[in-house]
């Protein structure tokens, strides 16, 4: 499923509303009291109508229809089924090589809407609802997008394709732990601390801290993580890949639809009255 410009803007739109959603905390003043527990409810309000936008494009730019929408649908159940397997101990989180492929057979954009909407529908599901929501749907959505976006799309198979999906894994999973960190780090600032958010700080040194602090506490998780995502890839990879492509033929997303003559329609019924069919008077 290809990205036309409406996508792009949508995705484009819904990106720099996560990465200032994330970021803000390092631009605000000393005394401006503000947490992530504040802005997490005004920026869950603010992602699902970007979300629809970003599925109102595709469907626009591609021809989306509902049959993509029913696998969005159950790629997104399976998400949120996988997730509790592991429920984040230790880093065990094998939805994240699912995530992975899904966004390389399907695409960025609609990988994008299933990482974000697995994200929520496992939160339901586990009962992990709470201000680090939105931003785990923007973070899985940008793990899936980006897989959407890796090279040789329509040309790379094979083990090379796999060994690709399994660094591009590994390297996502660290990421979105990095990233998350961001959310729950600025919880910390009144600890006192050498790795604790000082609000009205330089960035530079407020980064120095957050990159401690994320050496000394989430490595832990982010590295298992990383690994049974790579491991999953390597062992399930093949076998996915090829079943996701399969449904994706068998429904025909990309195919023009056309219109013509229905099936089964004789010259006679075209002529009803009969002429040149060799009838004597």
């Amino acid at each position: 499923m290809r990205l036309g410009r409406r996508s792009i803007a949508a995705l484009l739109l819904v990106s720099a509303t996560g990465v200032a959603a994330f970021g803000w905390p390092l631009l605000a003043g000393s005394a401006s009291g503000l947490a992530h527990s504040q802005d997490a409810p005004w920026l869950f309000a603010a992602l699902l109508p970007l979300l629809l936008a970003v599925v109102v494009a595709a469907i626009a730019d591609s021809g989306l229809d509902a049959k993509a929408i029913a696998m969005l649908g159950v790629l997104a159940a399976a998400g949120a089924a996988l997730r509790p397997l592991g429920a984040g101990t230790a880093g065990i989180e094998p939805m994240f090589f699912l995530m992975v492929l899904s966004g390389r057979v399907l695409g960025p954009g609609f990988g994008f809407v299933l990482g974000a909407v697995s994200m929520f529908a496992s939160a339901l599901l586990t009962g992990g609802v709470g201000p680090w929501m939105p931003f785990q749907m923007l973070s899985m959505g940008w793990v899936a997008m980006g897989a959407g976006l890796l090279p040789g799309p329509d040309r790379l198979r094979g083990p090379r394709e796999v060994l690709m999906l399994a660094g591009y894994g590994a390297v996502a999973s660290l990421l979105y732990g990095t990233v998350m960190n961001l959310q729950g780090w600025p919880y910390i600032g009144s600890l006192a601390t050498g790795v604790s958010f000082v609000p009205g700080d330089p960035v530079e040194e407020n980064l120095a801290r957050f990159v401690a602090y994320c050496l000394a506490t989430s490595l832990g998780w982010d590295v298992p993580r990383a690994v049974v995502t790579v491991t999953a890839t390597l062992t399930l990879g093949p076998t996915v890949l090829k079943a996701l492509r399969r449904a994706t033929r068998r429904a025909a997303f990309d195919a023009p639809v056309t219109f013509g003559e229905p099936p089964g329609r004789t010259a006679a019924a075209e002529d009803p009255a009969g002429h040149g069919h060799g009838h004597g008077k």
